[in-house]
């Protein structure tokens, strides 16, 4: 049975007791940063395989940097306790993890400076977030993705988030599954949780970090997938929004997304409107990848209850 765990305030404790108080400084302007990371359950082995959790631990660590938040703990520290609370939480299914550094001080004021810094993670069951197999129907979004000299772009702030989601709520109502977002020029940016690649003459094409696009992990993935894999070549540049109506194939990549084929953008169809070759076999191997079915790449994932047996050893 499951155990819901968070590691906060420098404890593990049941999740229902890690409350932050109403005065706490990120819950009242956004001043925080945070990660996102996939737990895979593999059924025939018994084992839930956390992918890429240095890179993500990593990652949050330059986040803060950028929002001038400093985090206590070393890497191996913290991605020990990302192990950890998987384990003692105790869920035999997909979960997403999330880690976050936040300005804890309780105070009202608009500043990033002379504040208290803490740390926060917690585990929750996750299914598919898109439809992995039909793929996802993609609209435009009329909000444009923040500017990196607005909210800074490549880090994972709680506020900017703010922007993504009325995007993603705009792009439901319009009976859309997921926005597609543009930068302040006009060129396609991301989804409001994905990056977004194409396929134009047998080329995979992502839009390059200065389209203020998070610098995604899936998405460094799946370009080394497709290089290494598939032998394609990779192009990072600015994409223009008619050029995914022509593209031979649209998807999107995320750590809650996976790889998401997009077999229509605009209620335009990309190709013959259905999930496109190339990415289909991509999302094969990710798949297999990150529930420990490629040997080659077990470097890449941390199982949590062996981990768990092996740290016990110890």
């Amino acid at each position: 049975m499951a155990t819901p765990t968070a590691f906060f305030e420098g404890q593990f404790v049941p999740l229902e007791q890690a409350n932050i108080n109403i005065m706490t400084h990120a819950f009242n302007y956004g001043t925080a940063v945070f990660e996102g990371v996939r737990g895979n359950w593999n059924e025939e082995q018994g084992e839930l395989y956390l992918f890429k959790v240095r890179e993500h631990i990593q990652r949050i660590r330059l986040s803060a940097k950028i929002m001038r938040m400093e985090i206590k703990y070393t890497d191996d520290e913290l991605c020990g306790f990302v192990q950890q609370v998987a384990e003692r939480s105790g869920y035999r299914e997909d979960v997403y993890i999330r880690p976050m550094v936040y300005k804890a001080s309780k105070v009202v004021g608009v500043r990033m400076h002379n504040l208290e810094d803490d740390f926060l993670l917690f585990v929750t069951p996750f299914g598919a977030y898109l439809d992995p197999d039909a793929g996802a129907r993609v609209g435009t979004s009329s909000w444009r993705r923040v500017d990196d000299t607005e909210i800074p772009a490549r880090a994972k702030v709680t506020g900017l988030y703010v922007n993504n989601a009325m995007a993603k709520t705009e792009a439901n109502l319009n009976g859309f599954d997921e926005a597609v977002m543009l930068n302040q020029d006009g060129h396609v940016s991301e989804g409001s949780g994905e990056n977004i690649l194409m396929i134009r003459n047998g080329v995979i094409v992502s839009p390059s970090p200065s389209d203020n696009i998070l610098e995604g992990i899936t998405l460094d993935t799946v370009l080394m997938l497709a290089k290494e894999h598939l032998g394609l070549s990779v192009e990072r540049r600015s994409i223009d929004r008619s050029e995914l109506y022509i593209a031979d194939e649209v998807f999107m990549t995320g750590t809650a997304a996976h790889v998401t084929p997009l077999p229509e953008v605009d209620r335009v169809p990309v190709g013959n409107g259905r999930p496109g070759p190339v990415a289909t076999q991509i999302q094969d191997l990710y798949f297999k990848m990150i529930t420990g079915r490629l040997p080659q790449y077990m470097d890449w994932l941390t199982p949590v209850f062996a981990g768990a047996k092996v740290t016990a050893q110890r």
